[in-house]
């Protein structure tokens, strides 16, 4: 599959038809927008517009999240129209964050992915207990609350329609290395996130099997595309192991709104 072919499966199944868990799915002329249940953020993840329409779009988005004071997240590709968008944005008080490369693997040409070892530490986590472990592991790595991610993946490691599946690396029955994985029914996407591993412990392999666990898991059950939003450090070690980049993309915070 050539990368045309996948990026147009990821507009299609990842960006325009999807409803993520925690969110209810709107859709208007211009934009579809993801509007969080939980007090987790929404977003706007598609959009089609044009410089003639594009500020009144923002601003119809900023009246609609702050009439629910919702704040929200407008992620902007790099082939999103207009160009101007991430700049208009940005001129609206919208925190530009890192950018983030949309990498994608064909798992029915992985076998060496597939084939690789995985270290015995890696074990799926099914309990409250391993999700609060995760929690301290990210707090520990980027010094910043994950309250809110750990009470999602509570809720929907509970909620099996989710198609949540987490994993850690354990020593001496600590949490050093964890990632998750969403199986995204009714399309070829599985989503990997997380990966973090404490510095003491890296470059052990725990990354790799990581990532060649939640390969296999999905690949068991039918899934055939992987997806991840990379970090800058994160991209070198996807494309060792044959994630092709499709794009690259920005995350766009809005102001909190009062």
């Amino acid at each position: 599959m050539n990368r045309e072919q996948m990026l147009d499966l990821f507009n299609k199944h990842m960006r325009i038809e999807i409803t993520y868990p925690g969110h209810r799915v709107e859709r208007t002329a211009t934009v579809i927008r993801q509007i969080s249940s939980t007090n987790e953020p929404g977003f706007v993840l598609f959009s089609q517009m044009d410089e003639s329409n594009v500020d009144a779009v923002i601003d119809e988005q900023i009246s609609y999240f702050s009439n629910l004071n919702q704040p929200f997240e407008w992620k902007v590709f790099d082939y999103d129209q207009p160009k101007s968008l991430k700049d208009k944005l940005q001129a609206r008080e919208f925190t530009i964050e890192d950018q983030e490369a949309l990498m994608v693997f064909d798992l029915t040409e992985g076998e060496q992915l597939m084939n690789m070892p995985v270290q015995p530490e890696i074990k799926r986590i099914t309990d409250e207990q391993g999700i609060y472990e995760i929690v301290q592991l990210e707090e520990e790595i980027w010094n910043v609350s994950h309250h809110e991610l750990g009470e999602r993946l509570v809720k929907e490691l509970h909620n099996h329609s989710s198609g949540l599946h987490v994993y850690g690396a354990f020593v001496a029955d600590r949490v050093v290395s964890a990632a998750w994985m969403y199986l995204h029914e009714g399309t070829p996407f599985a989503s990997l996130w997380g990966g973090s591993t404490l510095p003491e412990f890296r470059k052990r392999g725990y990354y790799s099997s990581l990532l060649v666990i939640r390969a296999r898991e999905a690949a068991s059950r039918g899934y055939h595309l992987l997806m991840v939003d990379a970090s800058s450090m994160s991209q070198p070690i996807l494309e060792k192991q044959g994630f092709q980049c499709l794009a690259y993309s920005t995350p766009c915070m809005s102001q909190a709104f009062e």
